[in-house]
């Protein structure tokens, strides 16, 4: 799917449409994601502050979409688990950046070759407008080459 087309669609998807969760930028090749979570009346807590689901959603989908579209059909890509470490009170727009590099993908090649499964860790922290992070998240991904793309059983 070209990176517009899914950038549109995932906004007007309501989990993020009603929540305020806003992809601002997708580059063509999936490597560079901006994501913002903007205050609205209905997504702040009873503190008036961000609602921490709403904060790990803007995060949740963006590594493993990344790496699916640029690891290929031939790989098996999945979030495995998740962590959110709440930092401040976020009372603005707040956003969060997600970027891919060749050499973090050629790492996922080789250490998969052999059709292991790979659990990988990502970080992103949560800015607010001043540039301050209020809250630090990690994502777990599982990877694993496909049996047919490397011409074997899967191995454990």
């Amino acid at each position: 799917m070209k990176a517009s087309l899914f950038r549109h669609g995932i906004n007007l998807w309501p989990p993020f449409l009603f929540a305020g969760i806003h992809v601002t930028r997708v580059s063509p090749d999936y490597r560079d994601i901006d994501v913002e979570l903007r205050m609205r009346p209905w997504n702040r807590n009873y503190v008036g502050t961000h609602f921490g689901g709403s904060l790990f959603a803007m995060t949740d989908p963006f590594w493993m979409l990344g790496l699916m579209h640029n690891l290929g059909r031939d790989y098996y890509v999945w979030d495995r688990a998740g962590e959110i470490e709440f930092l401040k009170p976020g009372r603005s727009t707040v956003r969060a950046t997600f970027r891919i590099d060749d050499a973090m993908l050629a790492e996922i090649r080789s250490d998969a070759a052999d059709g292991s499964k790979q659990l990988r860790w990502y970080s992103n922290d949560v800015l607010d407008a001043s540039g301050e992070v209020i809250a630090r998240v990690r994502k777990q991904v599982y990877i694993r080459l496909k049996p047919q793309a490397r011409g074997g059983a899967i191995v454990d």
